[in-house]
């Protein structure tokens, strides 16, 4: 089985946030032993951010980790485990909200694909970029 990163660059869907870990230098973390738990954002998700915030983002690296450190929790947590949370710490040090009365909502993204498989953890695919009060 492929880690966190491989996994993600394997789906095809996540070119963006790819290129935003290999930016803010989270490669060698996201390939480490973990166990993490990635909620990534699509492309899609991506896309939907305000015309220019990718490329502002890339510009600046300590908002861009904090940004994508946010989308990770230390641990693997699987949906089953998501299920009974309302909130979970995440890498950054801050919380994301879980909501699971109608489907899982990670603050106001929603878990399209949920426990993709990864040998250093899961990966929950959400539709929306997750962004650090």
């Amino acid at each position: 089985m492929a880690d966190i990163v491989d996994t993600a660059v394997n789906a095809g869907s996540f070119n963006t946030l790819v290129a935003a870990v290999k930016a803010a230098n989270l490669v060698d973390t996201l390939k480490g032993a973990g166990p993490f738990t990635v909620f990534a954002p699509t492309d899609e998700a991506f896309a939907k951010l305000p015309q220019g915030t990718v490329d502002g983002l890339l510009q600046d690296i300590p908002k861009l980790t904090k940004i994508l450190t946010y989308h990770v929790v230390s641990g693997k947590v699987t949906a089953a485990d998501v299920v009974k949370l309302n909130s979970a710490k995440t890498v950054e040090g801050t919380d994301v909200k879980i909501d699971a009365s109608n489907g899982v909502k990670v603050n106001n993204a929603t878990v399209t694909t949920p426990d993709v498989a990864a040998d250093n953890g899961v990966i929950h695919i959400i539709d929306t970029v997750l962004i650090p009060a």
